[in-house]
């Protein structure tokens, strides 16, 4: 079973996600919590038992920014997920700098939570599989990367855009080129042309986006255990 300790400050949203996680196989909640100081307590006296932190960012009493860092300085083997309503961008690069495995923003159906989290018990369930010396396609499942050796790049592209483009890929599960490109930094063109780059090499796959007036975007999410 997966341990997983959820933070968040909103008791409903915290009761909510519970039980999301009590419908999926092989996952159970082993501490909820409502704030920075209570976390860092849970993560001290729990330890071993947490596998996974649905971490919030925005708390009264700090950010779950900080309650990252100090698992990070504690080499604690620890995974986090951000399950937030935060979009600020440096908030999403500070979070992606320090290894979250996802970033998933609120509010959110139950289908997509549990798409997620079966994406990181994939993952999760490679990279634990792999002992010894490590060929590139599983040092790309241990760092949550596209396999490597699928993705040769086009002329006019660079590998630091593309592993920008793919970490907010990761980061943000699903982005339209509209939505990605601000976040690495490059026009809303450049962004479409790294994705379908990422989408012909089999690393991504795009869909149709749907509910906003007018016409409707694409959207595009990484595949396999990569997204």
């Amino acid at each position: 079973m997966i341990g997983v300790l959820i933070v968040d400050d909103d008791p409903l949203t915290l009761e909510l996600h519970a039980a999301y996680v009590g419908r999926l196989e092989g996952f159970s909640v082993v501490g909820e919590c409502t704030g920075v100081r209570s976390a860092l307590t849970a993560i001290a006296e729990l330890g071993p038992r947490i596998d996974l932190v649905l971490l919030d960012i925005t708390m009264p009493d700090g950010s779950g920014i900080d309650v990252l860092r100090r698992i990070r300085a504690a080499d604690a083997d620890i995974d986090v997920i951000a399950v937030t309503s935060v979009r600020d961008v440096d908030a999403v690069r500070r979070m992606s700098a320090l290894g979250v495995a996802q970033y998933l923003l609120k509010p959110f159906p139950f289908r997509v939570f549990r798409e997620r989290m079966e994406q990181y018990a994939e993952r999760r369930a490679r990279a634990i599989g792999i002992t010894g010396a490590a060929s590139q396609d599983e040092i790309d499942a241990l760092v949550g990367g596209p396999p490597t050796g699928a993705v040769a790049l086009p002329k006019g592209l660079t590998a630091e855009t593309l592993q920008a483009v793919t970490a907010a890929l990761r980061a943000h599960g699903e982005l339209s080129a509209r939505e990605a490109g601000p976040l690495v930094g490059v026009s809303r063109v450049t962004a479409r042309r790294y994705l379908e780059h990422l989408v012909d090499a089999r690393v991504a796959t795009r869909a149709p986006r749907y509910g906003t007036p007018g016409r409707p975007e694409t959207a595009y999410r990484l595949t396999g255990a990569g997204s």
